[in-house]
């Protein structure tokens, strides 16, 4: 915690892979967020170990139909069976975790970095500038969001580009907010009245001073929309709004296949939807742990 009784103390930014650290030694804490923190590693790695991990090119076509725990006429064996194109789902599932991975962290990062620069904007300035891109993030915000992301994706295109636009045009006004909110708090502090005294500049002031001290709500939030942006990216799949065919997309492998489940290929559509239950599950959990682990400290 800052000390805020010295009007002379200066806050130091704590350097980000000691931040990192010292967030894992504490999240032993949490057997909750122990947890969510595994579950998520887990998927990560599988990410980025797909070369090496997934058995067979996630498009290729081998034996249709073949159920969980089939063997190949020419040695294969399919642990979770395969879809209706004789692709291996355990491939698929594997690279497709991957994009999704991808793209939502790639998403969630850039709206933070637009909700933070509006929010400290408005928070340190407020007067107009706090009355402009409040007004504009209030009108976005007014919109349901997933209407927000179909009218986007139909008008623009599906891709992996698009679908970041679309979560940061959607996300970042509430991350504004939240900002925001923090900032309007620690511009009163002590510390940042000593850093105007000594004449900084408000953008050293607003990334030095306030955004560090504000990254404890910020970290947990930023866990909730990574599972918000995973299910988001499986709902546009799923609309055939999402990441365009043939690479996977767990989303798109739902709705691919949902034909097929009343007819004993239920797994064809099980596997994407439990990987994508389970990833947004470690998410929140994590959130909780590291929510449940701020507090105690």
């Amino acid at each position: 915690m800052t000390d805020t009784t010295n009007n002379d103390y200066v806050a130091k930014p704590t350097p980000m892979i000691i931040q990192i650290l010292r967030g894992i030694a504490l999240l032993r804490e949490s057997p909750v967020g122990l947890l969510g923190g595994s579950i998520v590693a887990f998927f990560f790695l599988l990410a980025i170990l797909a070369p090496i991990v997934a058995p067979y090119d996630p498009n290729l076509p081998i034996l249709p139909f073949a159920l969980p725990g089939t063997e190949g006429p020419n040695g294969e064996y399919f642990l979770l069976g395969t879809d209706h194109l004789g692709r291996d789902i355990l491939s698929r599932v594997v690279w497709g975790g991957q994009r999704v991975l991808f793209y939502a962290t790639l998403a969630t990062i850039s709206a933070y970095i637009v909700g933070i620069i509006m929010g400290l904007l408005a928070g340190y300035y407020r007067g107009w500038v706090d009355e402009l891109i409040s007004f504009v993030a209030n009108v976005i915000l007014s919109f349901p969001v997933m209407v927000l992301y179909v009218l986007i994706i139909t008008q623009i295109g599906a891709s992996g580009a698009n679908i970041v636009f679309a979560v940061v045009f959607a996300s970042s006004p509430g991350i504004m907010r939240i900002v925001r909110g923090l900032t309007l708090d620690l511009r009163t502090r002590d510390y940042v009245a000593a850093a105007q005294t000594r004449g900084e500049s408000g953008l050293w002031i607003m990334l030095v001073e306030i955004l560090p001290n504000a990254r404890g709500p910020l970290i947990v939030d930023a866990c909730l929309r990574m599972g918000y942006t995973t299910i988001t990216i499986g709902a546009l799949g799923f609309l055939g709004l999402g990441l365009p065919p043939p690479d996977p997309d767990w989303g798109g492998m739902i709705t691919q296949t949902r034909s097929f489940a009343g007819a004993g290929f239920a797994h064809m559509t099980l596997v994407p939807a439990l990987a994508v239950s389970l990833l947004v599950l470690g998410f929140n959990l994590l959130a909780d742990g590291l929510r449940e682990v701020s507090i105690r400290d």
